[in-house]
């Protein structure tokens, strides 16, 4: 059996792509995309049409209409493709504003029931600000199921399970990155590789949480950067990779033993913790790998978004 075939024994894993012809050999239950992963997309030929299509049919609308018809129209041909769930991402640009947000949020979500897709097969992403968080608890009340997203740390995974939001997404290849670059030449990767990975033990601390607390919230790992950090996580409840590493994984014959396992979280010795806003906002600045990834994770989304936007105009 190979990894992949191994994962899915322990773990739902979803394709992290917007490259919807790539994802019928892996057979993923779900799919995410992001700013950036549709920007990638559209620049293609194959998708190039997606684009023109839907700024002929918007012409003349605002830009942010023609962006959320564009990516519902991904999620649609995703949604074709896979069994499960799909994830589209509110403009990053609304991250601080949880009225805009979820203002957004809804009008995604009737874009795509007006497709004739449940809201059962939708995840609004979401990034993992205070206000966010707080637009996702509203939105979750209403219905509406949200991933939270640009998620790296402890107190933001407190602060969704407390908002009773339906998935997380831990970031464990950028929490990586960040303890790698701050390490320098010091870095050792065999010693901070597989369990002992920086990225890898916010995830388990996270899920660990989770059950142990009965807290519903799906945890779902993503942003990998090597195979490693998968079967790490192998247990998770979900684990979105690109279909790089699902290639990789396929490919692979080792054996792929379970490492997170909610049984033994319920046993674990593990205190509650809950969160205001002025705790939360205290918590997120005293850490500053989850502070500056943040930050930084906002404005790339931004950054995307706008190049979209540019490719619209010349469509």
């Amino acid at each position: 059996m190979n990894q992949l075939n191994a994962l899915k024994q322990f773990t739902t894993v979803v394709a992290d792509t917007g490259d919807f012809k790539q994802l019928a050999q892996f057979q993923p239950q779900d799919a995410t995309t992001n700013p950036s992963l549709i920007l990638k997309a559209v620049q293609k030929p194959e998708y190039a049409p997606l684009l023109a299509e839907a700024v002929a049919a918007h012409r003349g609308q605002p830009l942010d209409v023609v962006m959320d018809h564009l990516l519902v129209r991904f999620g649609c041909e995703i949604l074709k493709t896979i069994p499960g769930r799909v994830s589209t991402e509110v403009d990053a640009r609304l991250s601080f504003d949880t009225a805009a947000t979820v203002a957004r949020a809804r009008r995604i979500m009737a874009w795509y029931e007006a497709q004739g897709i449940g809201r059962e097969r939708v995840l609004i992403k979401i990034a993992s600000t205070w206000e966010g968080i707080q637009a996702a608890a509203e939105l979750e009340r209403e219905g509406i199921r949200c991933n939270l997203t640009l998620l790296f740390a402890f107190c933001q995974a407190v602060a969704c399970g407390q908002a009773k939001v339906q998935l997380i997404s831990p970031f464990v290849g950028r929490i990586y990155d960040w303890y790698k670059k701050s390490a320098g030449a010091a870095w050792d990767e065999a010693a901070k590789s597989g369990a002992n990975d920086p990225g890898v033990q916010s995830v388990r601390a996270i899920f660990n949480h989770y059950k142990k607390h009965g807290i519903a919230t799906e945890v779902m790992g993503a942003s990998f950067r090597n195979v490693g950090q998968i079967t790490a996580l192998a247990g998770c409840d979900l684990l979105t990779i690109s279909p790089e590493l699902l290639a990789q994984l396929a490919s692979t014959e080792q054996p792929l033993n379970q490492a997170l396992d909610a049984a033994a979280a319920q046993a674990m010795d593990l205190p509650a913790v809950v969160y205001n806003e002025a705790a939360f906002r205290l918590a997120l600045n005293e850490d500053a790998m989850a502070t500056e990834k943040l930050a930084e994770g906002i404005r790339a989304f931004c950054a995307d978004a706008v190049k979209l936007e540019v490719l619209m105009q010349q469509s």
